[in-house]
């Protein structure tokens, strides 16, 4: 065989094997569309119908945590972390003047676990979810509060909480299936998409009638709530 003829043979495969190529990449463009484009659809319509609605300060959500009557004309949301010092701080601080604000407004707590930070902020946000669902929200918010100094540094904190939940009489396998529940996750996410929409970039973050406070001290919470009633008062 001669020099020319090698030549056009070797042509000739290579041509063969491109088309081949051509052959496959078609194919597999074909299983893309038919086959992986459904299911990442379905992927994404189950993300988005799974994300539940989310609220502004200035709206109360019928899934919200409030402390007070949320008929009072000054709303107080606080976005918060239970394994935030700062977190901890503010919950003192609140605690502190909350009887002085109490006939004025009401307290919304959102969670905003940052679990970047803190590992157990997303574990105690669920504990404390779940106790709502047996009514005792608050005891376990403060509670957690209370207790962060012991709990932030445990390596498993899941044993330490079901102590709280047992003080506080909780039903610890109902407890456990609501800390596994899909609705508890979602409320949250929703909070924590909220914040984030609402401008939420650190915690804790106070809102007072949807204004958030650069620097929540006690006076100066205290102060806001004071201006919004006389304003609400003058409104009417």
């Amino acid at each position: 065989m001669g020099k020319r003829e090698q030549q056009r043979k070797r042509k000739e495969q290579k041509q063969r094997a491109a088309k081949q190529q051509q052959q496959t990449q078609r194919l597999m463009l074909k299983v893309g569309i038919f086959v992986v484009a459904p299911v990442l659809l379905l992927f994404v319509l189950y993300t988005l119908f799974s994300q539940g609605p989310t609220y502004s300060p200035v709206e109360l959500a019928a899934n919200d945590h409030v402390r007070g009557a949320a008929d009072t004309p000054v709303s107080i949301v606080v976005y918060a972390d239970f394994q935030c010092p700062a977190c901890a701080t503010e919950h003192q601080t609140m605690t502190r003047i909350w009887p002085g604000l109490r006939d004025k407004a009401h307290l919304v707590f959102r969670h905003y676990p940052i679990t970047t930070a803190h590992q157990h902020a997303w574990t105690a946000a669920l504990y404390a979810e779940a106790a709502g669902k047996q009514n005792r929200f608050w005891e376990m918010h403060d509670y957690l509060f209370a207790t962060q100094a012991i709990w932030m540094v445990l390596p498993d904190v899941e044993d330490e909480f079901e102590s709280y939940a047992l003080e506080l009489n909780l039903d610890i396998a109902q407890l456990k299936a609501d800390v596994d529940s899909d609705v508890v996750v979602r409320k949250i996410r929703n909070d924590q998409r909220g914040g984030n929409a609402a401008g939420v970039r650190s915690t804790p973050a106070v809102f007072v009638n949807g204004r958030l406070i650069a620097n929540p001290t006690g006076e100066r919470i205290t102060e806001l709530v004071a201006e919004e009633f006389a304003a609400s008062l003058g409104a009417t």
